[in-house]
């Protein structure tokens, strides 16, 4: 029960934030950092991963290198836009670097017990 209750607790967001990226997506290019060309297209493609990866892991196909990816773009979020606003003195950026640490060290946790 706790697995899946964990795999839901992951996926279920996760499909939330893709629809929110795919809905607003004007509005989110705004996050994309300016030395990325086509920021409107960097954030469907997100949108499009984050929905990805939540279907993986509820259906359990593919659901191991799904965590992984997810945990590899969290981690690039964070480096790439997070802590740089964070750097730059947005301190509210904090939470968001915390926040999407916490969710890629759960995907790697939970891409670890899955089969390959």
């Amino acid at each position: 029960m706790l697995p899946t209750l964990g795999r839901l607790l992951l996926a279920i967001p996760m499909a939330v934030f893709g629809a929110f990226h795919l809905m607003n997506a004007s509005v989110m290019a705004n996050i994309v950092p300016a030395y990325l060309p086509g920021s409107i297209v960097w954030v469907y493609i997100t949108g499009v991963a984050f929905i990805a990866a939540s279907l993986a892991i509820i259906l359990q196909k593919g659901a191991k290198i799904a965590c992984i990816l997810l945990a590899v773009m969290l981690i690039v979020f964070v480096v790439l836009v997070h802590l740089p606003k964070f750097l730059g003195g947005d301190q509210s950026a904090l939470s968001t670097v915390l926040k999407d640490l916490a969710i890629a060290g759960g995907a790697l946790i939970l891409a670890s017990t899955e089969k390959d």
